[in-house]
């Protein structure tokens, strides 16, 4: 069994387990989220097998204790060479347990490959749900990631916007869509408590025809995100996990002053190869 020690947040560690999961059912082994065994729930994977609390303190505590290896790859720079043999301890100790851990378990082909595999075992379950109210004819919804709180210091607030930057963009978008004839309804995220809705409502586009803020839990906000039509917002795992279940257009939004056009939105396997 591969234990799989995931880091970072939500979004964060269904990417890096989606990762260590392919290079495991690749190699014919089995793989395991620790964080998906206690921290998280709402998702398929947390009822699946070895997915339990006593699974993941027996795993935690015989790594501790020297009992289970732990194999950590944790730069990007790593030779050939060396990885070859840090995945070769992992294979050889698959069968008693190892965990394998570190941000750089990348496997972009192999991921891809089992994508709905990965997908599947994060669908959506419970009663911690989000919904969205159906579209009229000839309307889109446009999920808006609005990211504050720890973007305010990575890569030095490059990415922490102003709720006006986000507004401005939003327009943007609900101008672009006039060209095929679409009405937008816009859907809100945040992790920002304190974001000032008043100013969204005031300073929206008058022709947007819905405007919501779900304010729901991460894992209910994400399944929100990821019924929505297109989908925008700093680069994020966040946005990026959202659009890849149903496959959505996605806009990183890396100059919010430019206007918007249909060029600007990409997909998830773009994004996910070349912006994660």
């Amino acid at each position: 069994m591969i234990y799989v020690k995931d880091k970072g947040r939500l979004c964060n560690n269904i990417l890096q387990f989606g990762h260590a999961y392919a290079w495991a059912r690749e190699n014919g082994l089995r793989a395991v989220s620790l964080r998906f065994a206690y921290k998280y729930r709402g998702f398929r994977i947390c009822g699946t097998r070895g997915h339990n609390f006593l699974n993941y303190l027996q795993a935690k505590y015989r790594a501790r204790l020297g009992l289970i290896p732990e194999v950590s790859i944790d730069s990007p720079d790593l030779p050939a060479e060396q990885l070859d043999v840090l995945y070769d301890r992992v294979r050889r100790n698959a069968r008693r347990g190892v965990v394998l851990s570190g941000w750089w378990v990348r496997h972009y082909d192999l991921f891809l490959k089992y994508r709905d595999e990965i997908t599947s075992l994060f669908a959506f379950t419970g009663s911690d749900t989000g919904q969205l109210p159906a579209a009229e004819p000839g309307t889109v919804w446009l999920g808006v990631h609005v990211r504050r709180g720890d973007y305010s210091r990575w890569h030095g607030g490059r990415y922490f916007y102003s709720d006006g930057q986000y507004v401005a963009c939003i327009n943007s978008f609900i101008d672009l869509m006039k060209l095929n004839r679409k009405r937008v309804n816009v859907a809100v995220f945040t992790n920002d408590p304190k974001l000032d809705t008043d100013y969204f409502i005031r300073n929206l586009h008058r022709d947007a025809a819905e405007l919501v803020f779900p304010f729901g839990t991460a894992v209910s906000d994400l399944q929100t995100l990821s019924a929505c039509d297109y989908i925008m917002g700093p680069p994020s795992t966040f946005s990026l996990t959202a659009a890849m279940f149903r496959d959505r257009p996605v806009y990183f939004i890396q100059n919010p002053e430019k206007s918007l056009t249909f060029d600007d939105f990409s997909d998830f396997a773009t994004l996910f190869r070349y912006n994660y």
